[in-house]
């Protein structure tokens, strides 16, 4: 845990230096809190003095009176000097007045550098993320991944500030009231002492009790994440089916098992109150009971084994206070410091995974052509897998063949061409990619030259030539048109308010699918690489208009090298070579004629295709 504490503090960063600031303060303002009841306890003894012993003049001007010396006596601290009453008085607004802007400027030092701090570990966990493979992203949900960016970076930055600003001023007032309370008070200060460690263990065992309720309502968290994310996500099908009810008990569950924590957690907490309350009012009728019988006492009797005045024992009751609240914080603060580090723990999870896939110390900065060749190739997603989910693959791929690939859910389509650009590693051995093994190359170049349209197809916010950038940032109005004309939606985007500047909601939601489909193709084309991978990219739009992108790619771009995973013959029938996939393996390799008359898998979804209302 301290290895992910030390972790996350390297977050502060340019912040430093607030950090290290705002303790200062924190003790100057609880030296000057600790010190002003001792003056104020000499200020109602001098003035005490004064009337007892008729040094005031009542018919005198009020300065007049204020601002004579007058003899002040602490037995408990063999002081015998004379005072300016008004002196006091200056001093006490003096230390009020520095004491506020020590806690003034400790509280801003302390905002900066937790803000900070704070903006710097969301930064450096969206970079992290950002730097993973598929492989690392299927380790965390994405709900968790955003509860962790959000709630749990929101906990340590609260933490953070309270760590040096009341983790420091806490403790330091617990210690300089308790000094200061002996100064004053002499031994009426073991009333507080003995009364401490009773508090103290009433709020550890309160703070234990709701501590492991807290622990449970981050995974609460994730839980109500995913419940949101789902449910936005997938507004179409949830309407479609009528399932808004279900949804909105889903979330409800959700929603009220976090509640329920809470409630357990702060029923808990509330505790707190009455156990200060009861502490405070149990010393303050020690200290006023015992203190009066004393300040008689001695007042009539000189030989009476300690002293106390009126002043010191006003003292006593504030610093009483001071300490046992500050116990009482202290408790609280300990309590969130647990829950913080739960959050720092799911934190340091994202910031201490290592990406499973990374540039070699001497990477290759060019690919020289569309070549690939897949030499013993076999992969799983997890090490711990029992199956392999592709096994014992050869291929090879000429640049600029096109090259489709045919088989059931779960045979290992996608899985196989993932291992092209690197989104996956190997388990078994070699992916080649212009004569070279994909591992030997620099990340960015590879996935540069390698295009991929998943079966997801995602539309960012923003415009439609916005999202066709992300394949060329500088990517001309002529290239973009070029790419929209093979990809078979010029004319849907001219047709749209604005052409290419028309809007695109969040996750493209104002297209259909077959026109997200051929934005992204478009997208693709324009990066211009040596070999496009089309995963089941067409699967939403008409046979016509999945033939005529086909045409573009091969006559527009021959050099490419194009993969189209597909369900229909129809969209790979023209292509050099169909691979039969089934179950992890490569069933057949051939051409339409080849595969029609030698491959039984192929065959059954020719037929099934051509009967129930034939695509060719």
């Amino acid at each position: 845990m301290w290895q992910k504490i030390k972790l996350i503090l390297k977050s502060v960063r340019q912040y430093k230096k607030y950090a290290l600031i705002t303790p200062l303060f924190m003790i100057g303002e609880a030296l000057l809190e600790c010190l002003m009841p001792f003056i104020m306890s000499m200020l109602i003894d001098s003035v005490g003095n004064a009337i007892t012993t008729g040094i005031f003049d009542l018919n005198a001007p009020f300065f007049t009176n204020f601002n004579k010396t007058i003899p002040y006596v602490n037995a408990n601290l063999n002081i015998n000097w004379s005072v300016s009453i008004l002196g006091l008085i200056l001093t006490l607004v003096l230390m009020a007045g520095f004491s506020l802007l020590c806690g003034i400027l400790g509280g801003k030092y302390a905002a900066k550098a937790s803000v900070g701090m704070g903006t710097n570990l969301r930064s450096d966990l969206y970079k992290k993320i950002q730097s993973f493979s598929f492989a690392n992203i299927d380790k965390f949900s994405s709900s968790s991944l955003v509860t962790r960016l959000t709630t749990d970076v929101n906990q340590v930055q609260m933490s953070f500030q309270m760590c040096i600003r009341i983790v420091v001023r806490a403790p330091l007032m617990m210690i300089f009231s308790a000094i200061m309370a002996f100064l004053a008070g002499g031994v009426m200060a073991l009333i507080f002492i003995l009364l401490v460690p009773v508090v103290a263990v009433g709020l550890l065992i309160i703070g234990k009790k709701a501590m492991k309720i807290f622990m449970r309502v981050f995974k609460r968290y994730d839980k109500l994440n995913e419940s949101v994310q789902e449910n936005v996500s997938g507004i179409r099908v949830v309407k479609s089916y009528v399932r808004e009810e279900f949804e909105k008990q889903k979330f409800n569950d959700a929603s009220n098992s976090m509640t329920t924590d809470f409630v357990k957690a702060e029923k808990i907490i509330a505790m707190n109150n009455p156990l200060i309350n009861t502490t405070v009012h149990m010393s303050n009728i020690l200290v006023i009971g015992l203190g009066s019988f004393i300040i008689w006492k001695s007042s009539t009797d000189a030989s009476f084994w300690t002293h106390l005045t009126v002043g010191q024992m006003s003292s006593l009751l504030t610093y009483g206070i001071q300490i046992l609240m500050n116990v009482m914080m202290l408790s609280m603060i300990l309590v969130m410091l647990v829950m913080s580090l739960e959050c720092i723990r799911r934190i340091g999870e994202v910031l201490e995974e290592e990406p499973t896939i990374v540039n070699p110390e001497k990477p290759l900065m060019v690919v020289e052509n569309g070549d690939i060749e897949f030499k013993n190739v076999s992969f799983k997603y997890k090490e711990t897998a029992e199956k392999n989910a592709l096994s014992n693959i050869n291929l090879k791929i000429k640049s600029g063949q096109f090259i489709g690939i045919l088989g059931s859910t779960g045979s290992g389509k996608t899985s196989l061409v993932n291992l092209i650009s690197r989104l996956y590693d190997v388990t078994e051995g070699q992916v080649l990619v212009g004569d070279h093994d994909v591992r030997e190359y620099d990340l960015k170049t590879l996935r540069d030259e390698v295009s991929v349209v998943l079966q997801k197809n995602v539309l960012f916010s923003g415009t439609i030539e916005s999202n066709l950038k992300w394949g060329n940032i500088n990517a001309t109005q002529e290239q973009m048109t070029r790419a929209a004309e093979i990809a078979q939606c010029l004319d849907n985007i001219l047709a749209k308010p604005g052409g290419f500047q028309a809007v695109v909601e969040q996750g493209g939601a104002n297209f259909s699918g077959g026109q997200k489909q051929r934005l992204c193709i478009a997208r693709a084309i324009l990066k211009e690489p040596k070999i496009m991978i089309l995963d089941d990219s067409t699967s939403a739009v008409d046979t016509r208009t999945d033939k005529l992108i086909r045409k573009g790619l091969k006559e527009d771009l021959p050099t490419m090298t194009k993969i189209v995973i597909a369900q229909r013959i129809s969209s790979i029938e023209d292509a050099d070579q169909i691979i039969i996939m089934d179950n992890g393996h490569i069933d057949a390799i051939g051409t339409h004629d080849e595969l029609l008359k030698s491959n039984k898998i192929y065959q059954e979804v020719y037929h099934t295709q051509n009967r129930v209302g034939g695509t060719k």
